[in-house]
Parts: structure tokens; sequence; C-alpha cells
């Protein structure tokens, strides 16, 4: 057991960018497997959109964390802080 490493789970928060310039905000317990579900277009919002790009993620300890990250970025505030940390993201990315 000393020699095992252990990893713990997390949950996520993120947004997409979709193509027609709205965001999608959402948590799961698995980023990869839901990125999956939204390139088949399987469930949810997205399945009408054409394209995304991944801008954002952050890990949280459990998923109601996650959920509740997620309705906070879906406020006025969190779309404003997403908007200024998304902004220093891209000014980090012309340098």
């Amino acid at each position: 057991m000393a020699d095992q490493v252990l990893f713990p789970s997390f949950a996520y928060t993120y947004v997409l960018f979709l193509s027609n310039g709205e965001w999608y905000i959402g948590s799961t317990d698995d980023l990869h497997r839901r990125l999956k579900q939204h390139r088949e277009k399987a469930g949810g919002r997205t399945t009408s959109m054409h394209g995304f790009e991944l801008v954002y993620a952050e890990a949280c300890r459990s998923l109601a964390e996650a959920r509740k990250r997620e309705k906070q970025l879906k406020t006025g505030y969190g779309r404003a802080y997403l908007n200024r940390r998304l902004a220093f993201e891209r000014d980090l990315q012309s340098l």
C-alpha cells in the first residue's frame, strides 16, 4: 500500500464556447466522457450546436460542489468573472 499512489477523483465545472458565439456552462463527474457526449450530440443543449471548444474547467472535490459552482458561474457575477478570466487567458496567448 505504501508504494501505491492514490489519486482522488474529481468532478468538474466546465465552459464550452459554442460555434454560434454562446457559452455552455456545465458540470460532470467525468469530463472526458461528457465532452465525448457533446461531440456525439448525445443529449443536452449542445445537440443543436455544430461545434464547440473547451475554454475553461475547474476541478471540484465533489459533484455537488461542481454543480454549485456551475450555478454560480451562470449568474451575472459568474459571467463577469469568466469574461475577465478568459480575456486574461487570451491576452497571455497573444504574447
